[in-house]
């Protein structure tokens, strides 16, 4: 009786955990059917809005005539752009034509009104390089005449006008500061105090601070330079040095020779040949009057006609072509 008692009690409690999992079961089993409900709601909902997004989509035929109005806009935007980079291309380099010609006149000018060589020879070699970027058989011509200015150019003497400039007005700044080499009067001994000099006598001192009289020199006798003479004299010698300056900057050579030369003439008449710093001077004047300030400049005229008649050969098979496409 106890075994069968507690073999009933046994399977009373078995049978009471399982009607307990299977109630577990079933509440399991009803979260997961709600939640597969909600998820069936959005699927549905979801279909519902692709469903109206396709319904607002173009039909086949509709999306093939778009397709087709796309690839003609772009081949159209391709021919565009190839004209404009061919008008762009063609415009860049007739403006590098134009500077190129700019270029040599200002070496022109260069030449004529400042005989500035190495500006020139600066400007000469960048029209060339232009020429040589255009990479055209047809440009020749003009890049031979270029090469022979070059040559013309690298034949000539250089002139330093600046250099010439400052030294005269160092000179300039020399000639202030010449002194005339005055004869210093020495007074004769003292008198004795005891002997009280006589009326010729004192006349004879009074005199003596104005006239002098030498006996025993045989050189040419020229007058002494008061303050305001020796002023003068300075200031003559100021004007023509800056009289030279002028004509070194503005190449003129006749100006430049005839100033060096009255500088000279003025230290020689009113200067001592024992005047170190005067002679000094008369040397630095005797050399800069060797130095040229002109020389003959080479012709740019011809290369510049020659790139003209270039540029304007170039842009007559352009002209015709617009006109062919007009």
């Amino acid at each position: 009786m106890a075994i069968l008692g507690l073999g009933l009690g046994a399977w009373g409690l078995s049978q009471s955990n399982s009607a307990d999992s299977t109630v577990q079961l079933q509440s399991e089993l009803h979260s997961a059917l709600t939640a597969i409900d909600g998820l069936n709601n959005q699927l549905a909902e979801q279909q519902s809005l692709l469903e109206q997004r396709l319904a607002a989509l173009p039909k086949a035929d509709a999306l093939a005539q778009e397709r087709q109005l796309v690839a003609h806009l772009q081949a159209d935007q391709q021919k565009l752009a190839e004209r404009v980079e061919l008008a762009l291309g063609s415009s860049r380099q007739d403006w590098r034509l134009a500077e190129a010609e700019h270029l040599l006149r200002m070496a022109s000018l260069r030449l004529s009104a400042l005989q500035d060589v190495s500006s020139a020879r600066v400007l000469i070699d960048g029209a060339d390089q232009i020429l040589y970027s255009q990479n055209d058989p047809a440009a020749f011509a003009a890049r031979e005449a270029l090469a022979k200015n070059l040559t013309q150019l690298d034949s000539l003497a250089k002139l330093d006008r600046t250099g010439l400039f400052v030294r005269l007005g160092a000179l300039r700044d020399q000639a202030k500061s010449l002194v005339s080499a005055l004869p210093e009067f020495q007074a004769d001994a003292p008198k004795s105090a005891t002997k009280q000099p006589t009326r010729w006598e004192e006349w004879q001192d009074e005199m003596a601070k104005y006239v002098r009289i030498s006996t025993e020199t045989g050189e040419v006798l020229k007058p002494l330079l008061a303050g305001k003479s020796l002023t003068e004299v300075r200031l003559s010698l100021s004007l023509a040095l800056e009289q030279a300056q002028w004509a070194a900057l503005n190449g003129e050579t006749e100006v430049y020779q005839g100033a060096l030369k009255q500088t000279a003439a003025i230290i020689d008449e009113f200067f001592s040949a024992e005047d170190q710093s005067a002679q000094a001077l008369r040397n630095q004047v005797q050399e800069l009057s060797q130095q040229p300030v002109n020389q003959k400049m080479p012709d740019l005229s011809a290369a510049i006609h020659t790139l003209q008649t270039y540029i304007q050969q170039r842009a007559q098979p352009k002209a015709a072509t617009e006109q062919e496409a007009n």
